[in-house]
C-alpha cells in the first residue's frame, strides 16, 4: 500500500476544513496540505447552498439566540458571541477578497436585510424588549425596530400584504444582513488552494481508519472508490467532515472524544422560484419557534441567491433520520452507539421526548400543511408555487452530563487531543458563518508554538484585524472593522 507523507490532512471539504486549510496556507506557505473528500466534489453536503439557510449568522434576526428568561428580561449572552464571530469571518473574506484570492463578493455573498417578524401582543413585547437590549450597544447600534404597518410593509412586502389589520405586529432590521453561499464560498477558497504549491485534493476518497503513532503522527488510511487504498502519514488531523465527524472521532479514539454521541436531524425547505413572487421579496424574515422546536427550527422566509439564481425559501421543517450523511447510511446513527456513550444517548432519548414528538409530528405533514405554516409569514401564498425540497442533515451533539447523564446540544464544539496533533468539530448551527472563528481556535489550540511566533501574530493581524481584541469591549475598533468590511464585500447596499 502507498504511503505519503503531509503536514497536515483535513478530512471533508466543506466550509471548515476548506477554512482552516486556507488559513494555514496563509500562515505558512510551505506546508503540506491535503483535503480527502468522499463525494465527487466539493462541498456536496451541509455546506452546499440549497443544504443550509444560507444565513450569515449574526444574531440579527435570529430570537432564539436571544431567549426571554424567568424574571422576563432577555439574555443576550449568545447573541454577542455570535455576532462577534461572523465579524471574525467578514473581517477574513474580505481579506481574501483584498488578496484576488476570491472572486468578486457577490459570487459568493450578498446584501440581504435582517429581519424578525412577529404577531401578537406577548410576542410584540418580547420583540420590543429584544430590540432594548440589544439597540443600546455598538454591535447592534444600527438595528431598526417598528410596530408600524406602513413601516413593515416597506421591510416585507409580501409579508405585510393582506395581513389582518388588527393584528398587533412588530419587526427589527438590520439592512446589511447577508446571504452567503457557502458553497461557493468552499468552492472558490479550494480553487485558490489548488492554485498553490503543496496542496492536494483527494475526491471520491473515503477515511476508513485513524491511528496515532509513537511520534505523535497519525497514519491515515484512506479508499479511493475505484479499490486504490493509501495511507497518510500527517502531523496533523482534522475532522471537519459534517456529520460523518462523529465516527472518526471515535475511530480516532482520543480520550478527549470519549462519551460523545450524535442526534441526526434532517431538514427540508418550501422553495419558489417564481419571479413575480421572488422579486417582492428581499430580505431574510425570522420568527418565533414553535413550542416544542428544537432551535434550529426558527421558521424564516428568505432571498437565497445560489449560483446568480435568486429564489425564496421558507422553513426549515425538521425531520427524523438515522443517517448522519444525506448520502450516508441509515445504519449511521445504530453504528455510532459504544460503550462509553450508551448511557448519555439512552439519558437524552428518555429526556427528549417532546423532542420526538414536535419530529414524528414534522415527518407526517402534508404539503398543506406546510403551506399553512407559510401562510403566517406570507398570508397570500399558493401551494401551487411552492416546491419541497431536502436540505442536509445535522448531528446534534450528545454529551455525559454529571447531574443527567447525558445532554443533548443544539451549537457547535471542537474537541482536540491533548498533544495538539488531532482536532474535531462536532454539531451544527450556526455552523459555516463562524467557520473562522472557529478554525481559529483550532489553530491557537494545535499549533500553540507557531501562534505565539512574531511572524503568525503579525499575519493573523494582517488577515484580521480585530484578532487578539474583542470587538464588544473595542467600540471605536468595531466601527472601523464593520465599514471595511462592508465596504469590500459589498454589503450595506440597496436592492
Amino acid at each position: 500500500m502507498t504511503v505519503k507523507s503531509v503536514d497536515v490532512l483535513l478530512v471533508g471539504a466543506g466550509a471548515m476544513s476548506t477554512t482552516l486549510g486556507t488559513l494555514l496556507k496563509q500562515l505558512d506557505p510551505k506546508l503540506n496540505v491535503l483535503i480527502v473528500e468522499q463525494r465527487d466534489q466539493v462541498a456536496q453536503e451541509s455546506t452546499d447552498g440549497w443544504n443550509n439557510a444560507g444565513t450569515g449568522h449574526a444574531a440579527y434576526c435570529e430570537l432564539n439566540y436571544t431567549p426571554e428568561q424567568a424574571d422576563g428580561s432577555i439574555n443576550t449572552s449568545k447573541a454577542f458571541t455570535i455576532n462577534s464571530a461572523f465579524e471574525v469571518s467578514l473581517q477574513f473574506w474580505a481579506y481574501l477578497v483584498e488578496q484576488a484570492a476570491l472572486p468578486e463578493p457577490k459570487r459568493f455573498i450578498n446584501t440581504a436585510p435582517h429581519q424578525s417578524f412577529v404577531w401578537g401582543e406577548k410576542n410584540v413585547e418580547f420583540l420590543r424588549k429584544r430590540y432594548q437590549a440589544l439597540s443600546k450597544t455598538p454591535s447592534f447600534e444600527d438595528m431598526e425596530y417598528s410596530e408600524d404597518p406602513e413601516v413593515l410593509r416597506q421591510w416585507m412586502p409580501l409579508v405585510m400584504h393582506n395581513r389582518d389589520p388588527e393584528q398587533p405586529v412588530a419587526g427589527t432590521r438590520v439592512r446589511y444582513g447577508a446571504d452567503v453561499d457557502f458553497g461557493a464560498l468552499a468552492r472558490n477558497m479550494v480553487s485558490h488552494l489548488q492554485s498553490q504549491s503543496g496542496f492536494e485534493l483527494a475526491l471520491n476518497t473515503k477515511v476508513t481508519d485513524l491511528k496515532r503513532q509513537a511520534d505523535k503522527s497519525w497514519l491515515v488510511s484512506t479508499r479511493h472508490i475505484s479499490g486504490t487504498q493509501t495511507q497518510y502519514q500527517a502531523k496533523f488531523v482534522f475532522v471537519g467532515a459534517g456529520g460523518a465527524a462523529l465516527t472518526l472521532l471515535q475511530k480516532s479514539n482520543i480520550p478527549e472524544g470519549k462519551g460523545y454521541g450524535g442526534f441526526p436531524v434532517s431538514g427540508q425547505w418550501l422553495v419558489c422560484r417564481k419571479p413575480e413572487i421572488v422579486e417582492q421579496h428581499h430580505a431574510k424574515v425570522y420568527g418565533m419557534a414553535p413550542i416544542g422546536a428544537p432551535p434550529m427550527s426558527v421558521p424564516h422566509l428568505d432571498t437565497r441567491i445560489i449560483n446568480g439564481e435568486k429564489a425564496l425559501l421558507f422553513g426549515p421543517f425538521a425531520g427524523f433520520t438515522t443517517k448522519f450523511l444525506k448520502q450516508g447510511s441509515v445504519f449511521d446513527l445504530i453504528g455510532s452507539i459504544q460503550g462509553d456513550n450508551l448511557t448519555p444517548m439512552m439519558k437524552v432519548g428518555m429526556g427528549n421526548m417532546d423532542l420526538t414528538r414536535y419530529l414524528i409530528s414534522e415527518v407526517m405533514q402534508s404539503h398543506s400543511s406546510r403551506m399553512d405554516s407559510l401562510r403566517n409569514f406570507f398570508p397570500e401564498a399558493q401551494n401551487k408555487d411552492w416546491k419541497l425540497a431536502i436540505a442536509g442533515q445535522r448531528v446534534q451533539i450528545i454529551k455525559k452530563d454529571p447531574e443527567k447523564g447525558g445532554k443533548l446540544e443544539f451549537g457547535t464544539e471542537v474537541i482536540t487531543s491533548a498533544d495538539g496533533s488531532f482536532a474535531v468539530l462536532l454539531g451544527a448551527s450556526p455552523g459555516a458563518s463562524t467557520a473562522v472563528n472557529a478554525m481559529l481556535s483550532v489553530i491557537e489550540r494545535c499549533f500553540k508554538e507557531e501562534v505565539a511566533s512574531a511572524s503568525w501574530q503579525a499575519k493573523l493581524k494582517t488577515m484580521i484585524p480585530s484578532y487578539g481584541k474583542s470587538l464588544t469591549d473595542h467600540p471605536d475598533l468595531l466601527h472601523t472593522v464593520r465599514q471595511r468590511t462592508l465596504r469590500l464585500l459589498q454589503l450595506d447596499q440597496e436592492a
